[in-house]
Parts: structure tokens; C-alpha cells; sequence
């Protein structure tokens, strides 16, 4: 029975650390004025019929602080790699030259900066309900054991050791929110 705790516990700080893989993931989406090419992440060309990520069809890279350059390997994939930069609306304008698509990324408005800590903090929000969904259902499983002949005393040190497992994790996004929110508004 105690291993099936250190299993529930172990099981318990893997699931949250792929809530927080995926909080940071989402994060770098969210610019933060500068140019970044994972801002492209996410965003599908039609590709022969196929739906595609962009960075595997092109070649995506920084030019400047507010440029980024796709580049696609095939000349004739640029109408469906600036018709889906387009359709992701991510609030950029592709410019096309007949080679390179360049993304001028605009300078953020302070008003566009609380809107995207307004996201930032929606996605922080996203987590930590992740982070506490995962808790509930291992004190579940904890529970479960208790009433399969676990005695309640190591049952109740393994609920405590879960909520301390989930404090840890809910501080890391707090830290992973504040430091964006510090790039966001940095001018």
C-alpha cells in the first residue's frame, strides 16, 4: 500500500509539472513587444492539402527586435504561409516581397500591454486550475486507499505532502506570471 502513496505522489508532481510545461508554452506565445519566432508556433499552412506548422515549411528567424523573416523553402507555399499568418490573427500584417514574408511587429500600446498581462494571468489562472485538479483527484486516490486498510495517519501525511507539492507549484506560477508581466511592461 505505501508504495501505491509514493506512486500517487510521484504521479501527483509529474502531472504538475506538465501543467507548468504547458503554462510556460503558452507564455512564450504571448509577445511581449519583442520579436520571437514561437509567436508562429501554433499557426498551420495548407501544405498540398495538408495542414502544416509554419516552421516546417519555411525557414522562421529574427531579423531585428520587431522583425521576424519566414523564409519557405518552396517559392510557391508563400500565398498559403501569409493567408494563414493572416487567419491566425495574431495581430500582425504579413508583408510579402516576393521571397520573404517579414512580420514588423508594431510597438505596444499601453493599453495593449494590460491586455496582454490580462491574458498572461488568464493563462496563470488555466494552471493553477490544472494544478488543483490534479491535487483533488490524487487526495482521492489517497482516500481510496485509506478506506482499503491504509492507516489515517499516513494518509493524512500524504494529503499534507500533496497540498505542499501543490503550494510549490501554484509559487513557480506566480514567479512564471511576474516575470512576464515585468517583460510585458517594460518599455
Amino acid at each position: 500500500m505505501a508504495e501505491g502513496l509514493d506512486k500517487i505522489l510521484s504521479d501527483t508532481e509529474s502531472s504538475m509539472n506538465k501543467a507548468i510545461n504547458h503554462l510556460e508554452a503558452e507564455l512564450v506565445k504571448i509577445r511581449a513587444g519583442k520579436a520571437n519566432p514561437t509567436m508562429l508556433d501554433g499557426i498551420m499552412a495548407d501544405y498540398y492539402g495538408n495542414p502544416t506548422a509554419i516552421n516546417q515549411i519555411a525557414n522562421v528567424s529574427v531579423l531585428d527586435a520587431r522583425t521576424i523573416s519566414v523564409q519557405p523553402w518552396e517559392k510557391n507555399m508563400l500565398q498559403a504561409i501569409e493567408r494563414a499568418i493572416t487567419m491566425a490573427n495574431i495581430g500582425i500584417n504579413p508583408q510579402n516581397d516576393g521571397t520573404v514574408i517579414r512580420l514588423f511587429l508594431p510597438p505596444l500600446t499601453e493599453e495593449r500591454r494590460k491586455e496582454m498581462v490580462k491574458r498572461c494571468n488568464g493563462e496563470g489562472e488555466h494552471a493553477k486550475i490544472a494544478i488543483r485538479n490534479i491535487r483533488r483527484d490524487n487526495i482521492e486516490a489517497i482516500k481510496k486507499l485509506q478506506k482499503e486498510g491504509l492507516s489515517e495517519d499516513i494518509c493524512k501525511d500524504a494529503e499534507k505532502e500533496a497540498q505542499d507539492i501543490t503550494d510549490k507549484f501554484v509559487g513557480l506560477i506566480e514567479k512564471h506570471l511576474a516575470a512576464k508581466e515585468k517583460e510585458i511592461m517594460a518599455v
